[in-house]
């Protein structure tokens, strides 16, 4: 009996890093993210807010995969259609972005690129 509560005691033990990592919030993943990728500090300038600003108006506020007018200018996504991946050029370059939805930004994009890689 003693080593079976020994294996269960074992098996919790190995499982308690991995539930600390689920338990960290949103700000501890988004720090340990910026740690790892420096380049998106760039996402938090004035500069990247003003090249979004004019893509959201060149593009008429209107999602290039699905064609919604979203006048809400905070469910609209300044993406990349070709992902920078840390490249500067890439990054700062208007002609490399589109105006995205939230919804397609966040599922329909995201399973491009998944399938890309």
């Amino acid at each position: 009996m003693g080593k079976l509560k020994m294996a269960r005691l074992s098996l919790t033990v190995a499982r308690l890093p991995m539930t600390a990592a689920v338990n960290q919030t949103k700000a501890e993943r988004d720090r340990h993210r910026d740690v790892l990728n420096p380049w998106r500090q760039w996402y938090k300038t004035a500069a990247w807010q003003r090249l979004r600003w004019s893509v959201l108006v060149r593009d008429m506020f209107t999602c290039a995969m699905c064609g919604r007018l979203e006048a809400a200018t905070s469910q609209l996504v300044a993406d990349h259609t070709v992902a920078h991946r840390g490249d500067e050029a890439l990054f700062w370059d208007a002609d490399n972005l589109q105006c995205l939805c939230k919804p397609c930004h966040d599922s329909d994009k995201q399973r491009e690129e998944r399938a890309r890689r």
